[in-house]
């Protein structure tokens, strides 16, 4: 014969764990994208300063040039927290630190500060090396890839100028910033109208993941949703 059953409360307790997957729903929120504002505002801020750079605005104009980069540096801000939003983790880190730059010209070029061109002279060189990292892993985002390409040359020319005083890194990074502007025009016009059309009209030169990303369907924009940065537990 065999023993009696053990009663209920003595019975081990179970564990249950159900598949979560079932059970999980993930919310998106749709925004429009905001790099062709971020690109713009790089653009029109450009401008004064590659005139300022180039002798086209005196030197008493410097005040009043870095009060009209104010509006950048906020633009850029808000681009930045859009893109963290939107899950774009390159383009939000870029918009933010174009965004720390300007506030760093407009704070020290405001006030006068003494050796204040030296120091943004270094700080120049360091924004070169961080755009040179970006630049490692932007190709396939090709508008923020040119849009870098195009400032590299401008902060080593402004670095050195403002390190050493001379007139023709002075110029030469004016005349830099020039292209800089058009080239993020160009990138803010094209973004705007692929918004507007739903598809591309002028040539972005996307590849990879980029291209998949506008040319995919919702499958593939959904794959690994799982693993990124806001759903999964820790960063």
């Amino acid at each position: 014969m065999s023993p009696d059953p053990a009663p209920p409360d003595t019975l081990p307790a179970r564990r249950f764990e159900p598949d979560l997957r079932s059970m999980t729903r993930i919310n998106l929120r749709p925004i429009a994208s905001p790099l062709p504002l971020g690109f713009f505002a790089l653009a029109i801020a450009s401008v004064p300063t590659a005139c300022l750079q180039l002798g086209v605005l005196p030197e008493q104009a410097r005040t009043a040039v870095a009060l009209c980069v104010v509006p950048a540096f906020l633009l850029q801000l808000l681009v930045g927290i859009l893109a963290f939003g939107a899950r774009d983790v390159i383009a939000a880190t870029l918009m933010s630190v174009f965004a720390g730059s300007w506030l760093a010209f407009i704070l020290v070029t405001a006030t006068d500060v003494p050796d204040g061109a030296r120091v943004l002279g270094v700080l120049n060189l360091a924004f070169l090396a961080f755009g040179l990292l970006m630049a490692a892993v932007t190709p396939p985002k090709r508008a923020l890839w040119l849009v870098i390409v195009a400032s590299l040359p401008r902060w080593a020319a402004t670095g050195l100028a403002g390190l050493t005083g001379a007139d023709w890194l002075i110029h030469t990074a004016g005349g830099l910033g020039l292209l800089v502007a058009v080239i993020a025009g160009y990138a803010a016009f094209a973004l705007m109208l692929e918004d507007m059309r739903g598809h591309q009209v002028l040539p972005l030169g996307r590849s990879g993941p980029a291209h998949t990303a506008v040319e995919g369907d919702l499958t593939v924009q959904l794959r690994d949703l799982e693993r990124q940065a806001g759903v999964r537990r820790t960063l």
